[in-house]
């Protein structure tokens, strides 16, 4: 009995610091997103297949770099090197933000969106990767809710202090806020880490090892990878056409940077009260009585129905909470909050399953890479439709026949044969077992 309620307060007081420490994760990533999404907003969906390819570009030549790093340095040096990188990016754009107007919008639009978007994908990828590698199947069906709701929290609060500071101090200042924030999270992480090794006696905080290529050749070698890469194209892809309609509505309706920033920073804030909702009311619940296989699923569901509405609808202003928002507002606010809410606990849940090098080499090879990779199928064949003269309902109409794909995959993922069986007992002993069977 004792035993058992020690492990329960070990799991609590874990979990608590995982929420926390990914508070402030989402807090610095939310504090910038706006700043990076005013860029795209102010030249179109146009220039936005220029931002995803030369992004994905970046993450191929990133992924071997990456590989090594996990194969040569413990959790927490890898850790420490990664955050402390995007800590002082940012402060090294400060004095670039201050010059936006004389260096133009296209030109830092192109650096700073590729630099946003690969610390918001290798940061969140590194931590999931590491709350993976310390809990397991069993837990992270009771916890990872609970800490996807800190991160949520700190999706909310960031675009609130963006909110409230913009106008204040502008968007330059911004991005040593976020800086602050990482530095927070990175120091709780550390903190999680060292309890972590104390606590237990595996080892775990050793290098993992192996080639740095693993991460690419564990997509052609393992089903569950190849699942999740195809989900992460067929899935992501109908929020990347949300977000490349946005891009030509605001440059449209949205001609000044601060006027864009507060645009992009209510759909971010209306997207993370979608996903905080979802964690406190149902997320948990699937996971616990349905499995994580179903995290999957349901939000594919959730935008095919968004998507038949658009092509049947168009994209005129609807009613919402007694306010009138154009209906691709409410595509991207429910295709993403339900993303960030369900899809990301339960596809997290998932990799507790897998081995270790599969964790950091393999998922990150899928959630950075393959991710950009679709990005650039979306917002290319976007623009080609557009030049081709198909509507938005037309483009809409395509996105449901994506949908419905994606959710037979994300039925086939959850149940993909190279899964370790789930897990409830102490941390890490037989999950680890199990995956390193796997």
């Amino acid at each position: 009995m004792n035993a058992s309620r020690t492990a329960a307060a070990n799991e609590g007081l874990a979990s608590t610091l995982s929420a926390l420490a990914f508070f402030f994760v989402m807090t610095a990533y939310y504090i910038i997103r706006p700043v990076r999404d005013q860029l795209s907003g102010a030249v179109g969906s146009q220039s936005l297949p220029l931002f995803y390819g030369s992004t994905f570009v970046v993450m191929l030549l990133l992924t071997p770099a990456f590989g090594a790093l996990v194969a040569h340095f413990s959790r927490k040096r890898l850790l420490a090197w990664c955050y402390s990188f995007f800590i002082l990016g940012l402060l090294a754009f400060v004095p670039a933000f201050v010059a936006q107007e004389r260096i133009g919008a296209r030109e830092l639009g192109v650096v700073f969106f590729i630099w946003a978007s690969v610390f918001n994908l290798f940061v969140v990828s590194l931590f999931w990767s590491f709350m993976a590698d310390i809990f397991d199947s069993g837990q992270a069906r009771r916890v990872f809710p609970l800490i996807a709701l800190g991160g949520m929290a700190g999706a909310v609060f960031g675009p609130l202090v963006t909110k409230l500071l913009v106008q204040a101090i502008g968007v330059a200042p911004l991005l040593m806020v976020s800086a602050a924030g990482l530095l927070v999270a990175l120091v709780l992480l550390l903190l999680l880490s060292e309890r972590h090794d104390c606590r237990t006696a595996d080892r775990s905080e050793d290098a993992i090892g192996g080639s740095l290529w693993a991460g690419i050749k564990e997509l052609w070698t393992r089903p569950f990878l190849r699942y999740m890469a195809i989900l992460m194209v067929l899935g992501d892809g109908i929020g990347t056409l949300a977000y490349a309609l946005i891009a030509d509505y605001a440059k449209v309706h949205l001609t000044d940077k601060i006027a864009r920033t507060a645009f992009y920073n209510d759909l971010d804030l209306a997207t993370n009260v979608l996903g905080a909702v979802l964690q406190l009311t149902f997320t948990r619940w699937l996971l616990m009585r349905k499995g994580a296989g179903w995290g999957l699923v349901v939000p594919s569901l959730v935008n095919l129905v968004l998507l038949v509405l658009v092509a049947l609808f168009g994209v005129g202003n609807v009613m919402v909470l007694g306010v009138m928002v154009p209906m691709l507002s409410l595509m991207m606010v429910g295709t993403r909050g339900f993303a960030y809410g369900m899809t990301k606990p339960s596809a997290d849940a998932l990799y507790t399953r897998v081995p270790r090098e599969t964790r950091y080499k393999g998922k990150n090879f899928v959630e950075t890479a393959i991710w950009r990779f679709g990005d650039v199928l979306v917002t290319s064949g976007v623009t080609l439709l557009g030049k081709a003269g198909v509507a938005v309902a037309g483009m809409a109409s395509i996105g449901v026949g994506v949908s419905m794909l994606a959710t037979w995959v994300a039925a086939r993922a959850g149940r993909s044969p190279d899964l370790a069986p789930e897990q409830s007992g102490p941390a890490g002993e037989s999950t680890r077992a199990s995956a390193a069977q796997a």
